[in-house]
């Protein structure tokens, strides 16, 4: 077994490294001074079962070119198997036609990948759970859910803690936890009565005197994350935290968050944190290494990856 990395996430690559005591092989991606692509593996994989560790996250195209051109050099190298670990599969967002003359890019990446020469994919989270029905070959979807529950019950009281989906679209998600930690629902409920006006947040359960604890799989711009926080607040809820899978923290979310009435963010390490993530006061990063590590581990093995989640 080999495990590989791209530039996208090197930090978790290692972590998993770490956690299967097997040294990542020895591979050179780089970029010519026109920024074209070049990967080079620097050892026999001839017969190898390999692993390529990278999330297609911000610069997406980048890091999925990357992807496709290991992929690529693994596959001339005779590899027996490749499989793609990608924690987070960027244009999942895109997985319907959202009006007319639209694309499903989540569809063309999937065929990329599996035309590139990917035997299986390993992600995490996936946006909308149909994803794993776009590629042709086995996919595992493995859940955050039991990495999340284990800081939640570390944290907070469960007896006086509400789980809540920001939006009706994660209940689904949101259901699935608070039945793994025995808590109430409850889900905001946002509308826009006429175009130019802002939204109005119904909440549907009780939060008062509560901690309440968002459940999403991707913040981005982190704008419905503080809306829900305020919305909850103001149907008092003693604090607000979110505990999100993928933190993509694009443009001013960051600073959006920081300032505030979430009293804590937690996000994964699927996406590389930047700087001004650490640095955040409000914003805390907790590994997923062990998770993607182990059933790494058990595909080696050709043992059950469901069962981690029984």
């Amino acid at each position: 077994m080999k495990i590989i990395s791209g530039n996208s996430n090197r930090p978790l690559a290692e972590a998993i490294s770490s956690y299967l005591n097997l040294p990542q092989a020895k591979a050179v991606v780089k970029r010519f001074a026109d920024m074209e692509i070049f990967v080079e593996i620097q050892e026999n994989v001839r017969g190898q079962d390999v692993f390529i560790v990278q999330s297609t996250s911000f610069p997406a195209n980048d890091h999925l070119m990357e992807l496709l051109i290991i992929v690529d050099a693994l596959r001339r190298s005779s590899a027996r198997r490749i499989t793609a670990v990608v924690p987070y599969f960027g244009y999942a967002r895109q997985d319907r036609k959202s009006s007319p003359r639209t694309p499903i890019s989540a569809k063309l990446v999937a065929n990329l990948i599996t035309r590139a020469g990917v035997d299986r994919v390993l992600t995490l989270d996936l946006h909308a759970g149909q994803i794993q029905g776009f590629f042709d070959i086995p996919t595992d979807n493995l859940f955050a859910g039991p990495v999340l529950v284990r800081d939640i019950k570390d944290h907070y009281d469960l007896r006086n803690t509400v789980v809540v989906s920001p939006d009706v679209g994660g209940v689904v998600r949101a259901r699935a936890l608070a039945k793994r930690i025995g808590t109430p629902l409850a889900i905001v409920d946002k509308r826009r009565d006429r175009p130019g006006e802002s939204e109005v947040m119904n909440i549907i359960g009780d939060v008062k005197d509560h901690s309440c604890i968002l459940i999403d799989d991707i913040v981005d711009s982190g704008g419905t994350l503080c809306n829900a926080a305020d919305a909850l607040l103001a149907q008092g809820a003693k604090d607000v935290a979110a505990y999100i899978t993928h933190g993509v923290l694009s443009g001013g979310a960051v600073a959006r968050i920081t300032s505030s009435k979430l009293k804590s963010l937690v996000i994964t390490d699927s996406i590389q944190p930047t700087e001004a993530v650490k640095v955040a006061r409000n914003i805390r990063v907790i590994s997923i290494a062990p998770l993607i590590g182990e059933a790494i581990g058990r595909t080696a093995r050709e043992e059950s990856v469901s069962s981690l989640f029984d």
